[in-house]
């Protein structure tokens, strides 16, 4: 958990969820807090002094939440800062992009104190782990399953409400009514269901209301002393942390204005007195279904959320688990081919285990890299590349996959070999490129790859006979587009501009139609970049 010394940075541009979320905070504990309008004067607070927990709104000028969240994440020094998007946003494509982007929690508007530091907690213990947290899905029901009087509805509505805290916890109604004959009937009536607390006057409903732990329906009289029921209803919808409880009024006013002013103020139903007690058995159980649906939405997010963690799991398992023995039975393999000894069917069966390998690594890194690449997580650590040493061993597998086609390969090179990349992204490029180019170029054809300085970059240029399809060049580098290729995904030249862009290159495609040829041209790093002392060289061989 946090301590005193701490520092929480609050960003929201209403000023009274601010005050309240700072509240909050120094009742659990903390004495650092900052805050902030917008997701721009967030950043500029981030970048000027330390800052531990970030707790953020998703809608607001200037910069919202999310585009804070990826300028955080983007950023080396800031990609694992604790970041809590607090939220009433019910659209799950945003909340996928806010998962995507890094979110190390999400808290769902309306919360309590006792919920905000459970988030906060998670939040602090991902970040000494140095990794998203996990948040645990809580086993939710359906609340439309059932008879509207049946036990077991009830029981669902229950089970809905479970939490890690108090597991045999129900819903709870606040009822208020300074009249006790009124409170002792609504008790009974709803009692064998719901948790009930009273409140005899509207300061006190509100006190409640505004607590740690606000009832999750109110049962509002309207004609009370001191304070009448409206007024309670507007001060409960003026206020951030009660502005979203279900109020349900109770009353003897029959007048179809009053009604009208209690709808118009945010009252969920309006009941006249003397009550049926079906009738608002009934009505208090739809309702108490809607904010089981709404809690709901939290453990639905949450479970999104851990599925997100999970695949980045599996990522790292993929990545340092199987991409080390791949990478030993490459160099078991090239060391076999390089002693001489393997008779001509014994280095033509080690060529095809070092092609087949080599593919099982590609769809590795594709899997994996290309993940943080779109999600901007991806940090490039450029090394030297030796860039026509892989071509021409890419080349030469290819070379033997595609021996039925009888295609002339030619390798023009003008530049030095070297380019500043990464090996295993230089790889998964070139090899999808070239095996696009195989496969498109007609066969007894040339297939001709060009290396050539252009200042400090290295220009590699791919070319076969043929010539895509005019009503998908525009988009050739899209993503799930392709044309004529049996089982293509469209997914190569997608990667190929991905991994091209990850290492500071760009990337083109040239179509000339009347000497039927297609060229793709990357252009890469040739000097190291400023910030980055020279290492060895690396070999072209994928990184493990």
């Amino acid at each position: 958990m946090f301590n005193s010394d701490t520092v929480f940075l609050v960003v929201d541009d209403f000023e009274p969820m601010r005050k309240i979320t700072a509240n909050q905070l120094r009742s659990l504990g903390a004495n650092n807090i900052l805050t902030a309008p917008n997701g721009l004067e967030a950043l500029r607070i981030i970048n000027s002094q330390r800052v531990d927990v970030v707790l953020s709104d998703w809608n607001m000028p200037v910069m919202t939440g999310l585009e804070l969240l990826k300028a955080l994440r983007t950023d080396p020094k800031l990609e694992r800062l604790p970041f809590i998007m607090i939220t009433a946003e019910a659209e799950r494509t945003h909340i996928q992009q806010a998962i995507a982007h890094g979110v190390t929690d999400l808290l769902i508007k309306p919360y309590s104190p006792a919920r905000l530091a459970n988030r906060i907690e998670k939040a602090m213990s991902a970040r000494t782990q140095n990794r998203p947290p996990r948040i645990l899905p809580q086993p939710v029901s359906d609340p439309a399953k059932g008879g509207a009087h049946s036990e077991v509805e009830a029981a669902t509505l229950q089970r809905l409400y479970k939490g890690k805290a108090n597991a045999h916890e129900r819903p709870s109604i606040l009822i208020v009514d300074d009249t006790p004959d009124n409170l002792m009937l609504l008790s009974n009536l709803f009692k064998s269901e719901y948790r009930i607390h009273l409140a005899i006057n509207g300061e006190k409903a509100l006190k409640m209301c505004q607590s740690d732990t606000p009832p999750d329906l109110v049962l509002l009289d309207v004609m009370m002393p001191d304070m009448d029921g409206f007024e309670v209803l507007q001060k409960l919808r003026e206020h951030p942390m009660s502005e979203g409880i279900p109020v349900i009024f109770v009353t003897a006013m029959t007048d179809t204005e009053a009604r009208s002013k209690g709808l118009e103020l945010g009252a969920v139903d309006y009941v006249t007195k003397p009550v049926d007690p079906a009738t608002l058995k009934l009505r208090v159980r739809n309702f108490m279904r809607y904010i089981g649906l709404h809690k709901q939405l939290q453990a639905s997010y949450d479970d999104m959320l851990e599925m997100a963690h999970l695949r980045e799991d599996i990522e790292h398992i993929t990545r340092h688990d199987l991409k080390a023995p791949l990478a030993g039975v490459i160099g078991i393999v090239r060391a076999m081919l390089g002693d001489g000894s393997a008779s001509p069917t014994q280095t033509e069966q080690l060529h095809a285990i070092e092609q087949t390998t080599l593919e099982v690594m590609n769809m590795i890194n594709l899997s994996s890299e290309l993940f943080k690449i779109e999600t901007h997580r991806f940090e490039l650590h450029a090394q030297k590349v030796d860039i026509a040493d892989l071509l021409q061993r890419t080349t030469a597998l290819l070379g033997t996959t595609f021996a039925s086609k009888q295609l002339h390969l030619a390798l023009q090179q003008s530049a030095p070999p070297v380019v500043w990349g990464d090996a295993t992204l230089c790889y998964s490029l070139f090899n999808n490129l070239l095996k696009n180019a195989f496969e498109a170029a007609p066969d007894h054809t040339t297939l001709t790859v060009m290396l050539a300085a252009e200042g400090d970059r290295c220009r590699i240029s791919i070319q076969n006979r043929g010539v895509v399809p005019p009503e998908i060049r525009a988009r050739f580098f899209d993503k799930f587009i392709t044309s004529g290729k049996q089982g293509g995904t469209g997914l190569g030249t997608y990667s190929a501009k991905l991994l091209t862009e990850a290492q500071h290159g760009q990337i083109s495609m040239e179509v000339s139609d009347i000497d039927n040829l297609t060229t793709v041209t990357v252009t890469l790093p040739a000097t190291p970049p400023a910030t980055t002392p020279a290492p060895a060289p690396a070999t072209a061989a994928p990184a493990t």
